[in-house]
Formats: C-alpha cells, sequence, structure tokens
C-alpha cells in the first residue's frame, strides 16, 4: 500500500514539471510553414544512400520545391478543367496543363501521362484553303 502512494507522488511531481514546461514540440514542416512531410523526406533521403550525409536543411528545400511545383502544376490543371466547365481535374487537364506551360513541359518533357491524351494540332498545310476578296488574292507582277 505505501508502495502505490510512493508512486503517486512521483507522477504526481513528473506531471507538474511537465505543466511548468509548455513548450509544445512542433514538426519540421510546421516550423517551414509546409504541406509536405519534411521528415518523410529526409527519412527517403537517408534510406535511399543518395550520399553519405544529408544535412538538416536539405530536406526542407526539397519540401519547398516539391510543394511549389505541386500547386504550380494543380493551379494550371483546376484552370484547364474550368474551361472544360469540370469541377473535377482528370488526367486530360494535367496533360493540357503542363503541355500548354512553357517550363513544366521543358521539366515534364520525356513523361508520358496515363490517359493524358494528346494536344490538339492541325498542320496549316492540311486544312482547306480559304477563298479570299477578290482584290486580295491578286499581287502585281511588277518589279
Amino acid at each position: 500500500m505505501s508502495s502505490k502512494g510512493k508512486a503517486s507522488k512521483t507522477t504526481a511531481g513528473a506531471s507538474s514539471s511537465l505543466k511548468k514546461k509548455s513548450t509544445k514540440s512542433q514538426s519540421r514542416s510546421k516550423k517551414a510553414d509546409l504541406q509536405f512531410p519534411v521528415g518523410r523526406i529526409a527519412r527517403f533521403l537517408k534510406k535511399g544512400r543518395y550520399s553519405n550525409r544529408v544535412g538538416a536543411a536539405a530536406p526542407v528545400y526539397l519540401a519547398a520545391v516539391l510543394e511549389y511545383l505541386t500547386a504550380e502544376l494543380l493551379e494550371l490543371a483546376g484552370n484547364a478543367s474550368k474551361d472544360h466547365k469540370k469541377t473535377r481535374i482528370v488526367p486530360r487537364h494535367i496533360q493540357l496543363a503542363v503541355r500548354n506551360d512553357e517550363e513544366l513541359n521543358q521539366l515534364l518533357n520525356g513523361i508520358t501521362i496515363a490517359s493524358g491524351g494528346v494536344i490538339p494540332n492541325i498542320q496549316p498545310v492540311l486544312l482547306p484553303k480559304t477563298k479570299g476578296k477578290k482584290g486580295e488574292g491578286q499581287e502585281s507582277q511588277e518589279y
């Protein structure tokens, strides 16, 4: 019975010391104000054996870059879906967003997006010739 009393005193003392220390631990993602998981990216960098050592700032920087690229792609794909009067982004909208943006097209040049289709493009030579007005089609032969 006396051992129970001692245990309760020590736990009570520990809880009071925890109350004094009100600093709550924050994740690295929260500290960097990011949505992407910095800790998980750090783990992947370490387990991937890309190098012997991984700096503290490397996963934060990589998470920030990935988050920026994702936000950019989602914004453009969302615009493409709105252009087609759709509320859901499908692979076709991602394909249109990537191929119509010069920088994203250069970054994702060698990839194939499944169910993305192709960019609509008809060579001008294949289009039927439009007949213009009488005066426009004829040029003078004078040199």
